[in-house]
């Protein structure tokens, strides 16, 4: 059976789609029934070196207000905090707490054990394929954390 172009993207993201909701369903299971995809995409612009709303915003692709809130939702549940600047006082720096990085380490041994059930399903070979062609289409470019701005473009939403 022949395929189209629109097909293949559409696979793509129903795999995307399918990794990441049965991940938040075993997050919940193991106790974090509030993170969300956003949230792991901005702890790990901070992570890497978002340390500002503002660098925040631009990481991801979204408004610094978008951030903003993103920010607020992730200090409240204790996964992010802001710290101030000591050479200015007006700054806050934001860092991911001990919990944020418990989170993601978990986030992180989900989509381990999902891959290996991919691996089971498909056999681990067949798997190892479709990744050295993914990354070879998709090329060496670092991955981008923007996929919260870029899933809003069109959609009247800020980005």
């Amino acid at each position: 059976m022949s395929r189209s172009g629109a097909d293949l993207a559409l696979l793509l993201l129903g795999g995307f789609r399918s990794l990441v909701d049965a991940a938040h369903d075993e997050l919940a299971a193991r106790g974090y029934d509030d993170v969300r995809s956003v949230h792991d995409f901005a702890m790990r612009a901070i992570v890497s070196g978002a340390d500002s709303t503002s660098e925040l915003g631009r990481r991801l692709s979204v408004s610094k207000q978008a951030a903003a809130k993103t920010v607020a939702v992730l200090q409240e549940r204790g996964y992010v905090t802001r710290e101030p600047d000591p050479g200015d006082a007006r700054r806050k720096h934001l860092r991911v707490t001990p919990l944020g990085s418990e989170v993601l380490r978990e986030g992180e041994a989900v989509f381990d054990d999902l891959r290996r059930q991919w691996a089971r399903q498909i056999g681990r070979a067949e798997l190892e394929t479709l990744e050295k062609h993914l990354a070879a289409l998709v090329g060496d470019a670092r991955i981008r954390l923007d996929t919260p701005g870029w899933l809003a473009r069109g959609s009247g939403e800020p980005g």
